[in-house]
């Protein structure tokens, strides 16, 4: 009976070793990279939150060397400054009136008001302007549109360093064709917008009459 139990055994270790579908090897190898992967240890949270850490510090740090700040933001202001003539133009076209952009003397920005044809050869007066309502900043019907880059934190050090219009003058007025114009409705001149921010300095080339806009850095 032992010896016929021995036969079966070997009989059946034998068959094993020649079954195709098993091939030569294969348990060592499974049981080799199964002890492999045990060994190999994977990087734990802190460390992860360690890197992450250390690469944030590196780029708040390299990042503002790398990106001038004054450009971009007399980029932005040049930006502004062109929607908000386009809107004047517009808005005077829309509402067949006469919309005057003026530039204040200290450079800090500017306002959109409406005058008539009598009040085209009478100075600015900020008590008594009849400003536009602002269509973004409009806060219950308060909302002026003037624009003041000294007290905007995207426009930090930015500033209107020149304005010559139509001959000297601070003003820019659109007519109800969307055409500038000047004292006694004349077609308007043309002229320049400085816009600087630090050593970064762009500027604005208003076209005569039609009032096309063209930007270039100085």
């Amino acid at each position: 009976m032992s010896a016929n139990t021995n036969q079966v055994r070997t009989l059946d270790l034998g068959l094993q070793s020649r079954n195709p579908l098993v091939p030569s090897g294969t348990a060592r190898s499974l049981t080799s990279r199964i002890r492999f992967a045990l060994q190999v240890r994977g990087y734990t949270l802190v460390e992860l939150l360690i890197v992450i850490a250390v690469l944030g510090i590196s780029a708040s740090l390299l990042i503002p060397n790398l990106v001038n700040r004054d450009s971009l933001n007399a980029q932005s202001a040049v930006r502004l400054v062109i929607g908000d003539l386009c809107f004047a133009q517009s808005d005077a076209l829309a509402h067949q009136e006469i919309r005057r952009v003026h530039f204040y003397d200290d450079g800090r920005g500017y306002c959109i008001t409406r005058i008539t044809d009598t009040q085209l050869g009478q100075p600015f007066d900020e008590a008594t302007a009849d400003y536009i309502s602002d269509p973004v900043n409009n806060f219950g019907g308060l909302g002026n549109y003037i624009v003041n880059f000294e007290t905007d934190s995207r426009f930090r050090g930015v500033k209107i360093e020149s304005i010559d219009v139509d001959g000297g003058s601070r003003d820019l007025q659109y007519d109800s064709l969307g055409g500038t114009i000047m004292l006694g409705s004349a077609l308007g001149t043309g002229g320049t917008i400085v816009i600087a921010s630090g050593a970064e300095r762009f500027q604005i080339t208003v076209a005569p009459f039609t009032g096309k806009l063209t930007v270039s850095q100085l």
